[in-house]
């Protein structure tokens, strides 16, 4: 099955209407070799040869921000399959569409050497006519956001038939109306930080100004927001319950913790957890009973009619 991404091609689209006339999609952060057969099956293999890499050559830089940069360069060069969807917006609310028609292949001397082929379909998306959802997924800061869950709105938008969706019953799963709530929760709970609880102390972990925290990619899965505390003195794990069992989702965010304190915490930082979920749950106050850092939170959902 194919999958769909969002890619930004260059900072501030930089590179964008370079790749749509040559036909491609590229990354750079600063890495000069060819990857030619130094690409392997799994990312973390990647991260932990180049994360060290990239920290030596850009030593101003964070953990955070340089496990976000291997992370795209590996995805774009090794992870995108070919016969994959990509959305590239080009910086004037229009988004290009191509499929990935090639292997990685390295261009020298460019800022941007890491490339793979797409062939550029001659549909365009406008911004403006995705769903909000959608908007939300593919306005997600960083090089490149996997949109696959929408994959039946994009491929109304390029005219062929929707994929046939085929649903697995998830055994850790319990409340499957909470499952398909939060499903948009962590776009919105990004967007709207400044007014939660938690802003008071933490913001979103950001480098040069962009949000690069939600869906941080890790060796031990994506923690959906990475946060630190407005004196850098704490990192914040933030995971959405999403209707999963109460010791599932406890041993989610403690294997998080786990490798944030290992391999993102600086010498003088702590590492805190929290939980949110649609509605109390008294067994997962009893797992967090015996953990001190790891917060319990609850969200409300409202609506009102406004007559036409």
């Amino acid at each position: 099955m194919k999958s769909y991404y969002r890619i930004m091609l260059g900072r501030k689209h930089a590179k964008a209407q370079d790749c749509l006339d040559g036909g491609y999609i590229c990354t750079g952060f600063g890495f000069t070799d060819d990857f030619t057969g130094k690409l392997p099956d799994d990312w973390r293999a990647f991260n932990k040869e180049f994360i060290p890499v990239f920290l030596k050559n850009r030593p101003d830089k964070s953990k955070v921000v340089a496990g976000l940069a291997c992370g795209a360069v590996w995805t774009i060069c090794k992870g995108l399959q070919e016969g994959d969807i990509v959305l590239c917006p080009d910086g004037t609310g229009v988004y290009h569409v191509g499929e990935v028609t090639g292997s990685y292949y390295f261009v020298a001397g460019d800022d941007y050497p890491h490339r793979r082929r797409v062939k550029w379909l001659s549909t365009t998306i406008a911004r403006s006519a995705m769903s909000e959802p959608l908007r939300n997924s593919t306005g997600a800061i960083g090089t490149i956001s996997n949109i696959t869950s929408y994959a039946t709105e994009i491929e109304r938008f390029i005219k062929v038939e929707a994929p046939v969706t085929v649903i697995a019953t998830d055994p850790v799963v319990e409340d499957p109306l909470a499952f398909a709530m939060e499903k948009h929760l962590e776009d919105f709970l990004v967007s709207n930080w400044d007014q939660t609880d938690l802003a008071k102390e933490f913001t979103i972990f950001a480098e040069e100004g962009d949000l690069v925290g939600q869906q941080y990619e890790t060796d031990a899965g994506p923690i959906d927001i990475l946060a630190v505390s407005k004196d850098n003195k704490r990192l914040l794990v933030v995971e959405l319950k999403r209707g999963r069992a109460s010791d599932v989702v406890v041993g989610q965010v403690l294997r998080y913790m786990g490798y944030v304190k290992e391999e993102i915490a600086e010498k003088d930082q702590t590492v805190e957890g929290v939980i949110i979920a649609l509605e109390d749950d008294p067994k997962l106050r009893w797992a967090l009973a015996a953990v001190s850092n790891i917060s319990f939170y609850r969200y409300q959902v409202s609506f009102k009619l406004v007559r036409g």
